[in-house]
């Protein structure tokens, strides 16, 4: 059958459900039974809590019978005679119910009969092993909570489709209940980081969305416009300019966790809107910044995970053990160039002489340097490595590496071949940082879309003196990724970014 007459049959199959369980629930209403009229239900346990519950008891020994009632959507059932057993599931997993007409009564019992798999139910019961050794609710009521008016996928199948389950994550969960851990695991590392830094005494801030300006990181934004005050702003691509503005007005230890917008390409590792966690702390630097990276990658898997070695694709990433490199050494280990001592010009020929072009205007040692790292070094960088010292081209919120104009402390971390975080000595001159925003619109100006603008306030709380210190930003997204073992931002995303069908 060709799969074009395939999907015409499965279109009429869902038509005539669709047409048969409206006119179940058309029957329900005219009966006075609406299950949509109900407002709720007294459900004491859930499906973990009974099969962890439960206790066996001896032959003839006094036993007091456990009532619970649990409720949750149907995903199997089946019929023999005067009683039947269903599955449902609910929050925890799945729980197996024994519905017996004489308990129930033959009207409730008939009525059970025509109900459909994804109808939602609730019972109240008591709690026994059956013969084959499954722990069930035996049920003294039933009642029709919610009705589903769409088949789910087919039982043994599951959902498989990848844009089905993106595009309907609330079928993909039914569906497919192993997903429902990932995201479980991610509740648990927000939290753990959340105990990592608040047991440290930092402080959890909030900081704006909306902005009159597009700052702290290289990004193109995406621009909204305020109708009351008749000015364009952009959604934030980074929690950086609002947080240090924190640290000059006294705050010593903040951090946030929230979304940017980055209105740029989307791949495996790439959403328009992520989460990020921005960390800052006076009186340290970026050595202070790689001790708290490590450590709270460390913790986390420790508290959720309960291992250090957490299996990814073919690989096993060991957070016992990480490298630190310059991006110099880094570049000589795997790409075999050595710029320490070169001029713009020998920069720029021994990185067009590897096959990398640079473009206009950034046709220097710094950039060629950061070029080569990310051609030939980044790829290479398995097991947790910290790479530091960046080119101040490639840095313009970073300081300026002692005995070194060249470089700036800042380092960025990669696990798996893929950035982590990213990390600064802060730049606390305002006017360096003035000139380098200059430099930055200047690059705008020349057409470099995710260059940054001019703060003038940034630089204006500067100007009032912000104290040495030390700054990280960690993809959250990716951070999960590597620890549900997820090949894709998409998995890790309940509602990731999708391109409209009809587009």
């Amino acid at each position: 059958m060709s799969e074009e007459k395939n999907t015409v049959l499965q279109e009429q199959d869902i038509n005539e459900i669709l047409r048969i369980r409206r006119e179940k629930l058309a029957a329900l209403i005219e009966e006075g039974k609406n299950p949509f009229e109900i407002t709720k239900f007294d459900k004491t346990h859930t499906s973990k809590e009974v099969l962890d519950g439960y206790v066996d008891h001896a032959e003839g020994e006094e036993y007091k019978p456990q009532i619970v009632s649990v409720a949750g959507r149907m995903t199997s059932r089946r019929i023999m005679g005067k009683a039947g057993f269903c599955h449902i599931l609910d929050g925890d997993g799945v729980i197996q119910l024994y519905v017996k007409r004489d308990e129930v009564g033959e009207d409730v019992y008939a009525a059970f009969k025509t109900w459909d798999i994804g109808d939602i139910i609730g019972g109240t019961g008591e709690v026994f092993r059956t013969h084959m050794g499954e722990i069930s609710v035996k049920l003294k009521s039933i009642t029709l909570l919610s009705k589903s008016l769409l088949p789910l996928p087919e039982k043994f199948h599951g959902l498989k489709d990848i844009e089905t389950r993106y595009r309907q994550r609330y079928v993909d969960l039914i569906a497919n209940p192993e997903v429902k851990r990932t995201f479980v695991i991610r509740s648990k590392i927000m939290k753990s980081i959340r105990e990592y830094l608040d047991n440290r005494g930092y402080l959890e801030v909030e900081t704006p969305i909306l902005n009159t300006i597009a700052g702290g990181a290289n990004a193109r934004p995406f621009i909204t416009h305020h109708n009351t005050l008749d000015i364009d702003m952009y959604m934030r691509i980074a929690t950086e300019l609002h947080l240090k503005r924190l640290i000059v007005g006294g705050f010593e230890k903040v951090y946030e966790i929230g979304r940017q917008f980055r209105n740029e390409g989307m791949d495996l590792k790439h959403n328009p809107e992520f989460t990020t966690i921005e960390l800052y702390e006076a009186y340290t630097d970026f050595n202070g910044m790689m001790d708290i990276a490590q450590g709270m990658f460390c913790y986390v898997a420790d508290k959720v995970l309960g291992t250090r070695k957490l299996p990814y694709g073919e690989v096993t990433i060991d957070l016992n053990h990480w490298e630190r490199l310059t991006m110099l050494e880094a570049v000589k280990k795997y790409a075999g160039i050595d710029f320490v001592r070169m001029t713009d010009e020998q920069a720029v020929e021994a990185a067009k002489n590897k096959g990398v072009e640079l473009t206009a205007g950034k046709r220097t040692w710094g950039h060629a340097l950061y070029e080569c790292f990310d051609a030939f070094v980044e790829k290479e960088l398995v097991q947790p490595t910290f790479i530091y010292d960046y080119p101040v081209e490639v840095s313009p919120l970073a300081k300026k590496k002692p005995g070194d104009n060249r470089l700036t402390e800042r380092f960025e971390f990669f696990i798996n071949a893929s950035e982590m975080g990213n990390a600064f000595s802060e730049l606390n001159d305002p006017i360096d940082q003035y000139e380098r925003f200059l430099a930055q619109a200047k690059a705008k100006a020349q057409g470099d879309d995710e260059a940054q603008m001019l703060d003038d306030d940034f630089v204006t709380a500067l100007e009032y003196g912000m104290p040495p210190t030390g700054g990280l930003g960690i993809g959250i997204d990716r951070m999960v990724m590597l620890y549900t073992n997820c090949q894709s931002i998409r998995d890790v995303l309940l509602f990731p970014t999708m391109k409209p069908l009809s587009k």
